[in-house]
């Protein structure tokens, strides 16, 4: 049973992409940057803080919402706004706390009580960090 490449679309594109050259795939967008972002700073750093607290990449933000990845790595990192972005992450850390704790209510018996001792241990392993 032999494989037939040569009919097959990736097997025939070149290897190598540039000028001159038919390619009709897109080009991948720069490393962070997906969209143009429309929100001013205060936001960002909000959003910046929401997203870290759901566990969120910072390339993924940045690849999502549009904010300069130097941005996100430095305040996760602790150098820019160092005392209100903690905050604001532990501010969000509660409220997925307490969404998912009200989300678990739908379940009965022991797979709630499973549930909400898991939302409780993740809860507590985020806070220690």
């Amino acid at each position: 049973m032999s494989r037939d490449t040569d009919n097959h679309p990736i097997a025939a594109a070149p290897a190598t992409t540039g000028p001159g050259l038919d390619d009709p795939r897109t080009p991948s967008p720069p490393y962070g940057y997906s969209r143009e972002c429309h929100y001013g700073r205060e936001q960002q750093v909000h959003i910046v803080a929401e997203f870290h607290a759901h566990k969120i990449r910072p390339s993924r933000i940045a690849y999502r919402v549009g904010i300069d990845i130097a941005l996100i790595e430095a305040l996760i990192a602790g150098e820019l706004e160092p005392e209100r972005f903690p905050r604001l992450v532990a501010h969000y850390r509660r409220q997925r706390f307490q969404q998912r704790m009200h989300d678990s209510v739908r379940l009965n018996g022991v797979s709630r009580f499973e549930q909400q001792q898991r939302i409780e241990r993740d809860f507590q392993r985020e806070v220690d960090l």
